[in-house]
């Protein structure tokens, strides 16, 4: 798990993967946080609400990507537990009590799967599995379903998988390493597969957008467009290289002709 400035929030999420229950004998978790930066305590308040979870602080420019390949190295370090598998989870998840059971469940039949699990805000899927050339979400059915890459919300990863596939790639430092490591893992023969139902809530976070801010102007849109929290562009022509194939160009430069075209309208 990564956190940033949400201790609340991210309190939820380990009290409820606290609460899981159903699962196989023998099972253990052990949880790894990494805290960019946070100036609310969260650090702290985990330590002291959840003692079990080994939690590594850095400063607040590691982004999602980078947080998760460090909790994951954290969690592989030497002389640390040995595990059969690896959960990402996002620190804005709501685990259902037996989701870690719904997930396992689906390990065993598919022990070689990358199990997603797709969240929920009550009203509609928010997260999940992502099939097609538009990235479709993957609706939970009442039996697995296969998906072409996946949101990292929550996402159970076979050790041989990891061990194969990697981590987050470091060159997404925030956005596209989910999809990029999906679309990794296909490419290597690893399946991916939806679990039958919703295994928790969590809200659509908004999209990052602040280059359509009415007013900027066309320097400020673009500063906007190529930060980290956006489009940074070697990490766009790094994902377009090795996702979109013959319009990897033409898909590389549209984000940023678009985002120029808006801002002078605008003006």
């Amino acid at each position: 798990m990564t956190s940033h400035n949400r201790c609340a929030t991210t309190l939820s999420a380990l009290d409820a993967l606290k609460r899981q229950c159903g699962l196989p004998a023998g099972t253990a978790l052990h949880p790894y946080l990494v805290d960019a930066g946070s100036t609310d305590g969260t650090a702290d308040a985990v330590r002291l609400h959840h003692p079990d979870v080994q939690v590594m602080e850095v400063g607040d420019d590691v982004f999602w990507g980078g947080g998760m390949r460090i909790a994951s190295r954290n969690s592989r370090a030497a002389g640390g537990p040995a595990y059969t598998h690896q959960l990402w989870l996002n620190d804005d998840v709501v685990l259902d009590d037996d989701a870690l059971a719904v997930l396992l469940t689906v390990a065993r039949q598919e022990p070689e799967a990358i199990v997603v699990g797709a969240v929920h805000d009550g009203a509609r899927t928010t997260y999940s599995g992502r099939r097609g050339r538009g990235l479709d979400l993957v609706e939970p059915s009442g039996r697995p379903e296969p998906c072409d890459t996946y949101n990292g919300n929550v996402v159970l990863i076979p050790r041989a998988a990891r061990d194969l596939v990697g981590d987050v790639d470091k060159r997404f430092p925030h956005g596209m390493g989910d999809y990029d490591h999906g679309f990794r893992a296909r490419k290597a023969g690893v399946p991916a597969l939806v679990a039958p139902r919703h295994v928790g809530r969590c809200r659509r976070n908004p999209p990052l957008s602040g280059s359509r801010e009415p007013g900027i102007g066309v320097r400020e849109a673009l500063r906007r467009v190529t930060s980290v929290r956006e489009l940074p562009p070697r990490a766009w022509w790094a994902y377009c290289l090795r996702h979109a194939g013959r319009r990897a160009p033409v898909l590389m430069v549209s984000p940023y002709v678009m985002t120029v075209l808006r801002a002078g309208v605008r003006r």
